[in-house]
């Protein structure tokens, strides 16, 4: 394939699951702050709008919690009916601009570093919650099969209230340190049983969640998981273990996997490929002491990265290599050569973040030939503001406007 054809593929439509895009540019879930009392709000709307204005195949609203013990910080979305007019405004606002809308849905488990929750988290294994312990949820319980199926439930009925919100697409998220990836890593899961042990059983729950989320919906909506290629950490999930969980996927419906890496407590870096600005951190995070000092505790001897494009590249190129199933490339493409290149590789679809928050109209400068890179500098200070009242903001922009992330996004 050359250049031109890797261009034509880029822009062409493309097949996902029951629904056609109008490209292979797929906007990555990526926490944006956007949110009041567990609902969208209008600065929530505006920035997906943004997104499909500006040339996006898909654009992903990042962590729908399945339950509100779910969450991880309190400025998230909650699944329930309560929110369905926000969830169809966010929807039809993407719509309006030619564009599609997919949900990425999660649970904490253990990982709720904000948010106090009554009792033990549920998570993989049960111990000390390292991730809770400064909110006061200092221990974590093995979930029992009746959980499980309490679990599976609850990612069924968001995805339910999602295709009734005329979304396009839910991703179920398997990555980053969240409940389902604490089955996959060794990191969280040290179960005997069927659920533990082999990089099959420790994938058997996320597999059986995103089944069952495929029979409820999966003649209307496309069904995605987000996995890590791998933890990046020594004891962590493995690429060969990410090939066997995407296999296992791919056998119970996934229509796409988005790979992604890291976990956010072990390994922020490698999920980044490259380190947080503590300076900005600093600066948002302003009198919220608490959060500063887990931030700055999971810094603790963390190695020194520099960013390079495409830098999970060699991971996705073995997974590419295992599997049919259709796979997104994230993970530092910034420019229109590293979608090109991703298009050769074989994969299926582009998945940005940062360069889209930097510029919401990069694919269509793309598709025009008016830039052949994004001006995101990978400085990594738009994290920081998932903390900030006005939503995240790449701080190269002018910034948001507060009071958009003070309205739900139907008021």
């Amino acid at each position: 394939m050359n250049q031109n054809q890797d261009r034509d593929t880029l822009f062409s439509p493309f097949r996902l699951g029951p629904l056609t895009l109008r490209n292979r540019f797929i906007r990555a879930g990526a926490n944006e702050g956007m949110v009041l009392d567990g609902a969208p709000t209008r600065a929530l709307l505006e920035h997906h709008r943004s997104m499909a204005a500006g040339g996006v195949g898909l654009t992903t609203v990042a962590y729908g919690a399945v339950a509100k013990v779910g969450r991880t910080l309190p400025n998230q979305v909650w699944m329930r009916a309560e929110i369905l007019p926000d969830l169809k405004a966010l929807a039809d606002a993407v719509h309006a601009e030619g564009g599609a809308i997919s949900y990425q849905l999660t649970h904490g488990g253990s990982f709720v570093t904000s948010v106090k929750v009554e009792g033990p988290t549920m998570s993989a294994s049960g111990g000390f919650n390292k991730a809770g312990f400064m909110r006061g949820n200092f221990f974590q319980r093995a979930m029992t099969r009746a959980d499980m199926d309490l679990v599976v439930g609850q990612f069924v009925d968001a995805a339910e209230l999602c295709a009734q919100a005329g979304f396009d697409a839910v991703e179920i998220h398997m990555g980053h340190g969240y409940l389902l990836n604490q089955f996959i890593s060794p990191l969280s899961n040290k179960r005997r049983d069927e659920y533990g042990g082999s990089a099959e059983n420790r994938a058997r729950f996320p597999a059986e969640v995103l089944r069952r989320v495929k029979e409820e919906v999966g003649q209307r909506m496309a069904v995605l998981a987000k996995i890590n290629v791998a933890d990046g950490v020594p004891g962590g999930a493995t690429v060969d273990d990410a090939i066997v969980t995407a296999r296992l996927l791919q056998q119970a419906g996934a229509d796409l996997l988005v790979l992604s890496g890291g976990r956010n407590i072990e390994s922020g870096w490698f999920m980044f490929g490259s380190n947080f600005d503590m300076d900005e951190m600093k600066k948002v995070l302003k009198g919220n002491w608490l959060t500063g000092l887990m931030m700055k505790a999971a810094q603790f001897g963390t190695p020194r990265v520099s960013f390079r494009e495409m830098y999970f590249l060699e991971y996705s190129r073995r997974i590419r290599a295992a599997v049919d199933v259709p796979l997104g490339y994230l993970g530092g493409a910034r420019s229109l050569a590293n979608a090109e290149q991703a298009m050769r590789e074989g994969f299926d679809a582009v998945v940005m973040a940062r360069p889209l928050i930097h510029d919401p109209r990069l694919v269509d400068k793309f598709r025009r030939g008016e830039t052949a890179a994004s001006g995101c500098t990978n400085c990594n200070r738009c994290i920081p503001y998932i903390y900030h009242p006005a939503g995240t903001r790449c701080v190269l922009n002018p910034p948001n406007d507060p009071a958009l992330n003070r309205v739900r996004a139907a008021g």
